[in-house]
């Protein structure tokens, strides 16, 4: 493991030294390179059904709430990329609040996520069993699908709060014919904004271009500072979240675990153990480094404080233990992520353990994960760690000090835990300053990723326009490409449905509040170059152009895919994208895996013309109502109408039995006084017959 992380950290500063030739390699943007909002996608679209939203629906009452577990089912029209980003769209609504969703088993409302005209839902839970919202053509991104899903779970547009011409000013006359009405704002009667602050930054605010009929803004902010803010589509924000939970009554979410950046004396309720021969420290700074910590970059007088382990006292295999509280898991597996700095000797090293609590071992087992180990630098170094916990536990910190001459130790900062995935690999691209300010757009201008494997064997690389495409400047342009590798014999081409997703990270030091910019391809192996007749994602040596990496050693690479409008500059300095003049790229790449829905699970009707609470299911095509029914009561006729119960039925049970008594009755009485009749003329019959003979 330690060989591995220094090799990757020597493979990436290789990879980023002087620029490389860019070989003329076919590049597809999949937004056609424009950065769309949704009013743009939306706009030409026949979607009648959104002026319906815009005068029915109101964020007030609590019969639009959705229960915080919402049933969905992402139909066949779906694009397979958005399956994908929708299903990411989930873990950061479990990560960041209470919401959570499961796929639908014939509950009586639920969500159904299609392909349609653009990207639009409608506004809180209608109650109308099947409720669509639309991921259409380039709605693909997962800020745009967690736009829409707050539509669903009850909130307007952030510029429809009945106070926004306090902060932002609409200019009518620069807005396009007949959109005016998307423009509404709504009184504190229809729209409630939850005691919340009005949100320049938020995910549900249009931009400053929104249905501009020319080319000057339609909105304008009242502090011009937030002017290229608003409009951002990368994540929640802070105000969005504190909304959502309020709305929800959320109190903690449901996959976030802790987090720390030590600014308090009570180091986040971590304990030292007292099974060891040293200590960690809390410091502000170290002589041999750092100077300051991750989480402020020393920016705040008094503050900044990180966790340190000297080295460079005591002798060799000295060790010191740092527990985190115990924790409580409830998926299985858990992501580890935290800065590392190393100012000591290439042998020290960090070790990651949990301490698992079961019955059998109530004082805690410890059980080791990961050896990080390299050699020192002179900044903060990511880390992931993926853990596989089921029962309640501690993470361990180990450090060790390793032989050989050491001026510093390791010190560990940012920690953040939570249940999710870790990303599969980080690109760490340093000195990010000096490229800005230095690198053409243009081809001139790319810097490659080293070369990573997925998990099936794939190899893949990364492409980065610093200051943009000649067409597009002042935007980072980001695209993935798949190159040739040591697996290609053995693998399926063209390569089919996996999923690649580059985030650029916001370093933000608590996870819940970040908000990274991502975007994912994913590789349909019908898709057919824009140049040739070869398939795009087929083998690199067969589709793609020869490249050579700083070492001499040539290589295939693929067409790339991606878009040259992945952030603009003024957004990438608006967060904590860039620190320590560093940025990280998180990646994955990997298999869609949708969850499949129940083949038997009811189809309900798109209208429901049941009464007394029964729902309408297709059968044969045909709306047929299933009725309710209770201990004692139910309903019945066609559209559920009459009730009937136990007492009633007890009552007709009854009257029945008394009227088939007297009908019986009656039938035996007139039986025999027929016979009696009969009887009395055969006798007379008999006795006129006997004198005739």
């Amino acid at each position: 493991t330690s060989c591995v992380s220094l090799c990757a950290f020597l493979i990436i500063s290789f990879f980023l030294s002087p620029p490389q030739p860019a070989p003329e390699t076919t590049e597809i943007d999949v937004d056609g390179g424009i950065d769309q909002d949704i009013f743009n996608i939306n706009e030409g679209l026949r979607i009648c059904f959104l002026s319906w939203i815009q005068e029915r629906n109101s964020i007030i009452g609590d019969n639009y709430r959705w229960p915080h577990v919402i049933p969905y089912v992402l139909e066949d029209s779906l694009e397979m990329n958005a399956k994908g980003v929708i299903l990411k769209a989930f873990e950061q609504y479990r990560l960041k609040t209470c919401i959570d969703f499961k796929p639908w088993e014939g509950e009586k409302n639920y969500i159904s996520v299609f392909k349609g005209s653009g990207c639009w839902s409608s506004v809180g839970n209608m109650q109308m069993g099947l409720q669509q919202l639309s991921i259409g053509t380039n709605c693909d991104r997962i800020g745009t699908i967690q736009h829409e899903f707050l539509h669903a779970l009850g909130f307007w547009h952030e510029q429809s709060r009945s106070d926004r011409d306090d902060y932002v000013t609409i200019v009518w006359d620069r807005i396009q014919s007949g959109k005016e009405h998307n423009f509404n704002k709504y009184d504190d009667k229809r729209s409630d904004f939850l005691n919340v602050p009005y949100d320049y930054n938020s995910v549900m605010h249009y931009s400053k271009t929104a249905f501009q009929n020319g080319s000057e803004p339609t909105i304008i902010t009242n502090i011009p500072d937030f002017i290229d803010v608003i409009g951002q589509r990368m994540d929640f924000s802070e105000y969005d979240l504190q909304k959502l939970n309020r709305l929800y009554n959320c109190t903690s979410s449901l996959s976030f675990m802790d987090t720390c950046s030590f600014e308090l004396e009570n180091i986040c309720g971590m304990i030292q153990s007292s099974d060891d021969n040293s200590d960690w420290q809390r410091l502000s700074q170290v002589p041999a480094g750092p100077n300051t910590d991750h989480t402020n970059m020393g920016e705040c007088k008094d503050s900044g404080y990180f966790m340190h382990f000297n080295t460079s006292a005591g002798s060799e295999g000295s060790t010191a233990f740092l527990e985190s509280r115990i924790l409580y898991p409830k998926r299985g597996f858990q992501c580890l992520q935290f800065y590392l700095y190393n100012s000591g000797n290439e042998n020290d090293r960090l070790n990651v353990w949990v301490k698992e609590y079961t019955a059998a071992n109530p004082n805690g087992t410890l059980r080791f994960i990961e050896e990080i180990k390299g050699s020192p630098e002179t900044h903060w170094q990511l880390h992931h760690v993926s853990l596989n916990v089921t029962s309640k536990f501690r993470v361990v910190f180990q450090g060790v000090s390793g032989s050989g001459l050491s001026n510093g130790g390791l010190s560990i900062d940012d920690i953040n835990l939570s249940e999710t995935q870790c990303p599969h690999h980080v690109w760490h691209i340093r000195n990010f300053t000096h490229l800005l300010n230095t690198r053409p757009a243009g081809r001139d201008g790319i810097i490659y990723s080293p070369p990573f494997y997925s998990s099936k064997g794939y190899a893949f690389q990364v492409s980065l326009y610093v200051n943009g495409t000649t067409n597009n400047p002042f935007n980072l342009g980001i695209y993935l490409s798949l190159i040739s590798g040591a697996n290609d014999d053995h693998l399926e081409w063209p390569c089919p449905w996996q999923q690649g997703t580059m985030i650029l990270l916001d370093q933000h030091p608590d996870i819940r509040q970040r908000m990274s910019n991502q975007r994912s391809v994913t590789t349909d192996p019908q898709r057919l170059s824009e140049s040739s007749s070869n398939y795009t994602w087929d083998r690199p040596d067969k589709v793609g152009s020869e490249a050579t990496f700083l070492n001499g050693t040539k290589y295939m690479r693929g067409p790339g895919v991606g878009t040259s409008a992945f952030l603009t500059h003024e957004r990438l300095r608006s967060r904590n994208f860039i620190k320590e003049d560093g940025v990280y790229i998180l990646l994955t790449f990997e298999g869609i895996t949708t969850q499949p829905q129940d083949p038997e699970a009811p189809v309900l009707c798109p209208d429901n013309p049941c009464e007394n609470d029964g729902v309408c299911v297709m059968v044969n095509r045909a709306p047929v109502c299933r009725c309710p029914a209770g201990d004692g009561w139910w309903y019945m006729g066609e559209k559920c109408e009459r009730k009937g119960s136990t007492q009633e039925n007890t009552v007709i049970a009854v009257s029945s039995t008394i009227t088939v008594f007297v009908v019986m009755l009656i039938v035996t009485i007139t039986t025999a006084v027929c016979l009696k009749k009969k009887y009395k003329q055969g006798k007379e019959n008999k006795e006129s017959l006997a004198l005739e003979e």
